[in-house]
């Protein structure tokens, strides 16, 4: 594992990460710590886990060529050589999340637990619990923000259909933090048989390395594939940032290679001067949300302030404690798209490459011209760029025909 990877023992990556919970969740964190210390780098968890991966989820995922997208990207061809999606929404259930979801819950059933619950708000990892318990025999219960609930109704009966139970949580602003929220005081209620499956690489310790962990087979994939196809490494890797699970996945891959650029797109919202926009890294400052000390978005005296993006797994008011450190260091820039870039981005990847992509993801593609920028101003010719494609738009679509016009979606 990289050096640049690894937290301390308290689970900090600089001064971000440790474990701020409530003094009756520490025994349940430290039971999980040591899980991860001892059982995930076993044989006995390792090897199942790689057969799930290839026969349950349809590992390795593509990296497939996109020269429609950089035709249009760079007409004349001088600044983008070439462009590679690393596709994540080929996974089974859609989107990254299930890389995750198969190996907590695989753990949680190696040290005894009995019931999963989790949280979820474009309900994609809520999906993708509800499928691994199912395949496990474990009972779910997925809590998902009121109205996250509305504007993901197709994931809500996928988890439905799966045998999970969906709770809506209608406290604060009715999205992911307060689905987390409601999350975590479930666990501290019920923390001997139940194991709590966080879907990002956020939470208090050893949640962000966990995660980060089981989701860093897209960027070890990626890597092999992109050397195997080109001979080369990337210029750039490009990814959305929410909580910042996929971003670190196929961050990991590149983390030790200084030449290769790591970027990461979080939402912009209706704007980054606005109070609309979920930019926890751009326009955030150092608190405590969820367990971790990491990046948050609050006011002046530390209230959390609600985000704002059109795609529900990117509205969090915080970030994964990794993130916040690779923006210290300088190794990662994090850039910003907003809604209607997003939309924008939506289309034209669907009409150029048959590709219909996630409102997150369409984020990081939204910033590639942004990220063309970047590289040029710090002397690059002709990139290489690698984007981390996390999920697929199915769930999206009622929100994408409300806000595109009616000629742009075929009526």
């Amino acid at each position: 594992m990289s050096s640049a990877q690894t937290p301390t023992e308290r689970g900090y990556f600089g001064p971000f990460g440790g474990r701020f919970v409530a003094e009756t969740l520490v025994p349940a964190l430290e039971e999980l710590e040591r899980a991860y210390r001892e059982i995930v780098p076993s044989d006995a968890f390792q090897r199942p886990l790689r057969a799930l991966l290839a026969d349950y989820v349809g590992r390795p995922t593509p990296l497939s060529s996109g020269e429609r997208l950089r035709a249009e990207l760079d007409p004349g061809g001088e600044r983008l050589a070439a462009l590679f999606y690393k596709r994540e929404d080929l996974c089974h259930t859609g989107a990254h999340k299930i890389n995750n979801a198969l190996g907590q819950v695989l753990l949680a059933k190696m040290m005894g637990k009995t019931r999963i619950i989790a949280e979820t708000g474009a309900g994609q990892h809520g999906v993708a619990t509800a499928s691994a318990c199912a395949a496990f025999g474990l009972p779910c219960e997925v809590y998902m923000g009121e109205l996250d609930v509305a504007r993901q109704a197709p994931n809500v009966a996928r988890m439905k259909m799966l045998g999970a139970k969906v709770v809506p949580v209608t406290s604060g602003s009715r999205t992911l933090k307060d689905a987390m929220n409601e999350a975590m005081r479930d666990w501290v209620t019920n923390v001997a048989t139940t194991y709590y499956c966080v879907g990002s690489a956020a939470g208090p310790h050893p949640y962000p390395s966990l995660v980060r962990d089981l989701q860093r087979v897209i960027g070890d994939e990626a890597r092999a594939q992109l050397l195997a196809k080109t001979g080369k490494l990337p210029d750039a890797v490009v990814a959305c940032v929410g909580g910042g699970s996929n971003a670190i996945g196929i961050f990991a891959g590149f983390l030790d290679d200084a030449e290769v650029a790591l970027f990461g797109v979080e939402a912009g919202g209706l704007g980054i001067d606005t109070d609309k926009h979920a930019a926890t890294l751009t326009k955030g400052r150092v608190g405590v949300l969820h367990g971790a000390k990491s990046y948050v978005l609050c006011d002046d005296d530390g209230q959390i302030v609600e985000p704002h993006s059109i795609s529900a797994g990117l509205d969090y008011p915080g970030v994964g404690p990794e993130h916040a450190e690779l923006k210290r260091t300088g190794r990662a820039t994090y850039l910003t798209a907003t809604d209607d870039e997003a939309l924008a981005a939506v289309k034209s990847v669907a009409e150029r490459e048959g590709i219909l992509l996630a409102l997150e993801t369409a984020h990081a593609v939204a910033a590639l011209p942004r990220v063309l920028d970047a590289l040029e101003a710090r002397g690059g010719k002709r990139a290489t760029i690698v984007v981390n494609f996390s999920g697929r738009g199915d769930k999206d679509l009622a929100t994408l025909m409300r806000r595109l016009e009616p000629s742009e979606v075929g009526s």
